[in-house]
């Protein structure tokens, strides 16, 4: 598979079950080599990533689901519920952070760039969704992008013993594909792009 075809394999699958047909060494072999090649601004390295596999992933989804009851109160939980069992189904998940404290100590050393620090590491934080992401597509695994941070950012941080200078960006649950994505729409590129020259 070449580059634009891995692009164009990542989809956001949502229906995801346990089957997965590869090993977690080499899952964890498209994480470490997205953490350590995807560029980030002054190569500041600022990403961290936590993969939870199998029970520790279930566990995640089981805390998501406590948190967001004890928020929604009495309202009617129905359509939530449904999604949390949707990604407690899937095989696991990764969990993307930026740290706080790489990016406090670039705003120390480049004042002038003070502003655009928090911006570039965003930036990164995206780069390395979209790169495991593509890796996990292109060994036949969905997944879907979840950002239920901050609400879950404290019980992660205790279960998991993550430093307090990683912020949570987003979650990826991961996992056989029950169901593919369906078709997606493009909105005409020549609204979307401009070339002069």
């Amino acid at each position: 598979m070449n580059f634009f075809e891995a692009v164009e394999t990542r989809r956001s699958v949502y229906a995801l079950n346990k089957e997965v047909k590869v090993s977690d060494d080499r899952i964890k072999e498209i994480v470490e080599h997205a953490v350590k090649h995807v560029p980030s601004a002054f190569n500041s390295q600022s990403s961290r990533v936590v993969v939870l596999f199998k029970g520790e992933h279930e566990k995640l989804w089981d805390m998501t689901t406590e948190v967001l009851k004890a928020v929604m109160g009495d309202a009617d939980f129905s359509g939530t519920q449904q999604k949390m069992d949707m990604f407690k189904g899937a095989y696991g998940t990764v969990l993307f952070f930026e740290d706080q404290a790489v990016v406090g100590g670039l705003q120390e050393a480049f004042p002038a760039y003070a502003d655009n620090f928090p911006i570039w590491s965003e930036q990164t934080a995206g780069m390395h969704q979209f790169a495991v992401w593509t890796g996990l597509a292109t060994e036949g695994i969905g997944a879907s992008l979840q950002h239920y941070n901050p609400l879950v950012d404290e019980r992660i941080a205790n279960e998991w013993n993550v430093p307090e200078s990683w912020k949570l960006r987003a979650q990826m649950p991961f996992g056989g594909i029950a169901q593919p994505a369906g078709d997606k729409e493009f909105k005409p590129l020549d609204e979307r792009i401009k070339f002069f020259g």
